[in-house]
């Protein structure tokens, strides 16, 4: 695991949280052990910790207090990593200067709450399973790529990560050294925290399942492509649901054993699961969080349903060539071209604004099948 000389000095508080959030007094200890090419002996990391390793510039310091635990880090990661740049990320691993907290009673509310980065890896690396790559269709369709796919190759390394044009690497799926690193023998690992305070753990054993599934039929879209920096290429999205877009899935209850935000109640104690199966990080969060947590995107618009559409406003002012404020037969495309005449429906050749807005509310209503590319949400 990389860390033959490395030391790491683990300091206990007094104060100690279960997975349930209840408090129990034990005495403080320090403890520094010399790891080799063996698991981490320690088995709880709900107390204060100091995690320093020499070889990879690792510095994270855990305070717990009364009613927060407090992470100060240098994010970088305390076990080898692949290559970066490479290939498929030009960007190069560097210290970031980050401070987190989580509180130390987690409130669950158990509604989810989207966010774009979940948690933090015990040793002070987020967790960030999306990703910022959109194919985009001139028929108004955009869709969110996955870490996960065949389609763009994105330089994840053994790991599960990469590295941000910030220098920041992060996983978007388990978190292969950590949970070597982090085994105690049992099944399930803990790995990290998430932003409500809820622990995030790994099973071994893949004993939990998602509930998310793909969905039936095909995508749609004309014209896509996908650009980039390095990167410039033409897409066919126009195929049955694989899983190399976000909105391939769909949250079915029951299907899996955890929940939308792939957390479960285990013995009374909340807690989040890593996956090898889509969603593979959390996406939401089920805990109370602050307002600076909500980053993601609003609920439905990535994780289930087709891919994120825009509004008629939008549809105007990406298809009207001539700027006069409709829609001629000439300056659609796409779903649109195909039920023209009947979104025109005062049949006078051309499509306005209050057309496509209707059109969008009869769909919405089930009255009809036009399958327009107008925002579903």
């Amino acid at each position: 695991m990389g860390k033959i000389y490395s030391v790491v000095t683990i300091i206990l508080a007094g104060i100690m949280v279960s997975c349930s959030s209840q408090k129990n007094t034990l005495s403080a200890t320090t403890e520094t052990v010399s790891v080799g090419k063996v698991p981490h002996i320690h088995n709880d990391y709900f107390g204060s910790y100091d995690l320093e390793d020499e070889i990879f510039g690792t510095k994270t310091k855990v305070t717990v207090t009364t009613d927060e635990r407090k992470m100060v880090t240098n994010s970088l990661p305390n076990h080898k990593t692949g290559q970066f740049p490479n290939k498929g990320n030009p960007n190069t691993i560097a210290a970031q200067n980050k401070t987190y907290t989580f509180p130390l009673i987690p409130k669950y509310i158990g509604e989810p709450t989207w966010v774009r980065e979940p948690g933090i890896a015990l040793n002070g690396v987020k967790f960030e399973p999306g990703t910022a790559e959109v194919v985009v269709c001139d028929t108004g369709e955009s869709y969110r790529v996955e870490a996960f796919q065949d389609l763009i190759n994105l330089g994840l390394d053994f790991n599960h990560a990469h590295v941000q044009p910030t220098g920041a690497y992060h996983y978007h799926g388990a978190p292969t050294s950590v949970i070597e690193d982090f085994d105690t023998g049992e099944d399930l690992v803990h790995v990290g925290f998430a932003k409500d305070g809820f622990p995030i753990y790994f099973s071994k054993t893949n004993a939990y399942k998602p509930s998310y599934k793909l969905l039936v039929g095909e995508r749609e879209g004309e014209d896509c492509s996908y650009t980039s920096p390095m990167n410039s290429i033409d897409v066919s999205v126009v195929d049955k649901h694989d899983g190399t877009y976000t909105s391939d899935f769909e949250y079915a209850e029951g299907v899996g054993d955890l929940d939308e935000c792939n957390g479960i109640t285990i013995n009374g104690n909340y807690m989040y699961m890593v996956t090898t199966d889509f969603p593979y990080v959390s996406r939401c969060l089920m805990g109370e969080i602050t307002e600076e947590e909500r980053q993601g995107p609003p609920r439905g618009q990535q994780l289930g349903g087709q891919g994120q559409r825009p509004s008629a406003t939008q549809i105007l002012k990406q298809m009207d060539a001539n700027n006069d404020g409709k829609l001629s037969k000439e300056e659609v495309k796409g779903p649109l071209l195909d039920q023209f005449n009947q979104v025109d429906s005062d049949k006078d050749g051309f499509i306005t604004k209050e057309e496509l807005e209707s059109a969008k509310k009869d769909d919405k209503q089930g009255l009809g099948n036009r399958r327009l590319p107008v925002n579903q949400n």
